[in-house]
C-alpha cells in the first residue's frame, strides 16, 4: 500500500486544460455513410466482372481476367486432341469399307451337329437271355458278323423234338405206302373193293402231308435257333452296348423303366455322316436341295469337307421359327465324330 502511494506521488502533474484539448470531437468519430456504400458497390462490380470471365461459354473456352482481347486461345493438349479423331484424317478414311472389294462366296453360315444318317439298334427276334457279347463300344463290325449270343437251350430242344416227329411221320408214310401196295394188288384182282384201295391211297397222301407239316415246324425251330445268334446288319462301328450278359431281352417293350431291354447294341456307319442344323425361316430362301456346302468341325477348324443339302424337312418348328436341314458329308474321315458340333457354310449357286 505504501508503494502504490509512493508511485502516485511520483507521477508528474498534468494540467486539466491540456487534457481537454486531447479529447476527440464526437461528431468527428462518425464515418461518412457514402464512403461505405461506394466500397460495397466497387466490390460487387469486381465480383461480377470476375464471374463473367470465369463462366464457361458454348465454345468450350474460358475467359481469363487479364487476357488481352486479341490474344489467341490456348490449344488443347495432345491427350485431348487424340481423344477426338477427326473424320478427315487418313486413318479414318482407311476404315471405310471398299465398295469395289469382292463379296463373300458364302450366302449363309449356320452351326449344327454331326449325326449318323442311320443309327441302328439291334433287337432280338424273340424273348431270351443274353449269353455272350462279342464286341464292346467303339469296335468295328462287319455285316453278318455275330455280335451277341442268346441262350439257345430251348431252341435246341425244340429242334430235337421236331426232328423226332419228322422221323416218326416218315415211318408212318412208309407203312402207309406198303399197305397201299398190298391193297392195290388185291383190288386189281377184285379181292377187295375199290373203296378200300382208295382209302389206302389217301392214307399215303395224308402221311406225306404230315411229313411236310413237320418239316415246316423243324425249319421254324431251326430258324429260332439261328436267331439266337445276333448279327450286325451293316458294316460300321458299335456306338453303344445296351445290355450285359445274363440280362433278359425282348423285342417288345412292356412299358416302364424297369422292364427288359428291347435292344442289345447300337451300330452305325461312320462313312455315312450328316450335319443336322436348324435354319431360321428368314434364311430359307438362300437354301435349295442339292446346294453345295463347306463343313468345318468345331474341334478341327482347319479341316474342311465338301457337303450337299440332302434333306429339307417338310414341316417347320412353330415355337422356334426354324426348319431342320440335313447336310450330307461327301468324304468323311476319322476326324468327324457323331454328336460333335460343326459349322456349315452355304455356297452361292
Amino acid at each position: 500500500m505504501f508503494i502504490c502511494v509512493n508511485l502516485w506521488l511520483q507521477l508528474p502533474f498534468v494540467n486539466p486544460s491540456k487534457l481537454s484539448q486531447l479529447q476527440i470531437d464526437p461528431a468527428q468519430k462518425r464515418r461518412p455513410k457514402g464512403s461505405v456504400k461506394a466500397i460495397f458497390i466497387v466490390v460487387l462490380i469486381v465480383i461480377g466482372i470476375a464471374a463473367y470471365y470465369a463462366w464457361p461459354r458454348a465454345g468450350g473456352e474460358r475467359r481469363v481476367v487479364g487476357q488481352k482481347a486479341d490474344s489467341k486461345p490456348e490449344l488443347p493438349s495432345t491427350a485431348t486432341a487424340s481423344a477426338k479423331p477427326e473424320s478427315s484424317t487418313p486413318a479414318a478414311a482407311e476404315t471405310k469399307p471398299d465398295a469395289t472389294a469382292p463379296s463373300s462366296p458364302f450366302l449363309l453360315t449356320v452351326s449344327g451337329y454331326i449325326i449318323n444318317r442311320e443309327r441302328i439298334e439291334i433287337s432280338p427276334r424273340f424273348q431270351g437271355v443274353v449269353k455272350w457279347i462279342g464286341v464292346k463300344k467303339g469296335d468295328a463290325v462287319k455285316k453278318d458278323q455275330v455280335v451277341v449270343l442268346l441262350d439257345d437251350a430251348e431252341q435246341k430242344a425244340r429242334v430235337a423234338e421236331t426232328e423226332g416227329r419228322l422221323a416218326s411221320t416218315r415211318v408212318a408214310l412208309a407203312r402207309a405206302e406198303l399197305n397201299y401196295q398190298r391193297i392195290h394188288g388185291l383190288a386189281e384182282n377184285n379181292v377187295i373193293s375199290k373203296e378200300a384201295d382208295d382209302e389206302a391211297r389217301l392214307a399215303v397222301d395224308a402221311a406225306k402231308a404230315v411229313i411236310a407239316e413237320v418239316e415246316g415246324q423243324l425249319s421254324l425251330a431251326k430258324t429260332y435257333l439261328d436267331w439266337t445268334l445276333i448279327r450286325s446288319p451293316i458294316d460300321g462301328v458299335v456306338l453303344e452296348k445296351l445290355v450285359e450278359p445274363g440280362e433278359l431281352v425282348t423285342p417288345q417293350s412292356f412299358g416302364g423303366t424297369r422292364g427288359p431291354s428291347t435292344a442289345v447294341l447300337a451300330v452305325a456307319d461312320l462313312q455315312d455322316l450328316q450335319v443336322e442344323i436348324d435354319v431360321n425361316e428368314a434364311d430359307l430362301a438362300k437354301i435349295t436341295l442339292g446346294q453345295q456346302c463347306k463343313v468345318s468341325p468345331e474341334a478341327y477348324p482347319e479341316k474342311h469337307y465338301e457337303g450337299v443339302v440332302a434333306e429339307i424337312s417338310p414341316e417347320a418348328n412353330r415355337q422356334k421359327g426354324t426348319l431342320q436341314i440335313k447336310i450330307q458329308i461327301k468324304q468323311p474321315d476319322r476326324y468327324l465324330t457323331p454328336e460333335l458340333s460343326a459349322k456349315v457354310e452355304f455356297l452361292a449357286q
